[in-house]
């Protein structure tokens, strides 16, 4: 079973989506679903991105099985990450994600984290805390969405050029490979054309490197995001020669359509 394995529940600060409807929508598209809640440690705005996991676990555990795995999204940074890593160690979690949202302690989400700094120096910024975090925290299963920053980045172009980052993104690659971390394809922007050719230089030369397994996450927050564009990352991964795997129990388990 293909599974989407990065979504987020009411217990994550920027959403509400009931689990209910989570698994109604994954249940509608055939597919089994990994809820990661953020954990983002020493948030500087008024969002908690904290959860409180027994009360999570007491409210999904009876859901947990086949066509649901348990998980974390863990914001990296350097002076959370042994905090991070205890939370993790709190309770069995099926999945335990990776992921950068701020740089140098400001969310990137916002225009005003980025300063009067060019695209190159601030992408440049970005990878590097990306590589660094992802040696430091060895205890993630999977990075997300390497591409995040091309979400909202105030530039007039804001999309992840391979060519003009490649030292950064392979530095990035060789942390994840190394590591024996799996790369997330995050489908959430993949309906956008030129989104979807920008990533395919980067998803290749991670197999290029020694990478050959994919999570897939759609970084649902509303039920209708539930296996967003699916379809294309399925043949993404296929013409790419990618595994597409999930995990249970923090195991990796083999997804098949």
């Amino acid at each position: 079973m293909i599974f989407d394995s990065h979504s987020h529940t009411e217990f994550s600060g920027d959403s509400e989506m009931k689990a209910a409807d989570a698994l109604a929508a994954a249940e509608r598209l055939g597919i089994g679903l990994v809820f990661t809640e953020h954990l983002d440690l020493d948030y500087p705005g008024e969002i908690d991105f904290t959860f409180n996991p027994d009360d999570y676990w007491n409210a999904y555990e009876h859901l947990r099985g086949g066509k649901l795995r348990l998980g974390v999204e863990v914001g990296m940074q350097a002076a959370t990450c042994d905090r991070s890593r205890e939370f993790t160690e709190w309770l069995p979690f099926d999945l335990v994600v990776g992921a950068i949202h701020m740089v140098e302690g400001k969310d990137i989400y916002y225009k005003e984290s980025y300063g009067d700094l060019s695209k190159a120096d601030f992408y440049h910024r970005y990878f590097a805390a990306m590589a660094d975090n992802v040696r430091r925290h060895t205890f993630i299963d999977v990075l997300a969405h390497i591409d995040y920053i091309a979400r909202y980045a105030p530039y007039e172009n804001p999309e992840l050029e391979y060519g003009d980052f490649s030292e950064d993104v392979d530095e990035v690659l060789r942390a994840v490979v190394e590591t024996d971390t799996v790369l997330e394809l995050n489908t959430r922007r993949l309906g956008d054309r030129l989104a979807l050719k920008e990533l395919v230089p980067v998803y290749k030369r991670y197999r290029e490197l020694g990478g050959r397994e994919i999570t897939l996450g759609s970084d649902a927050h509303t039920a209708d995001a539930i296996g967003a564009h699916f379809d294309l990352a399925l043949d993404f991964a296929e013409a790419l020669k990618l595994s597409v795997v999930t995990f249970c129990g923090r195991l990796r388990e083999s997804c098949q359509k």
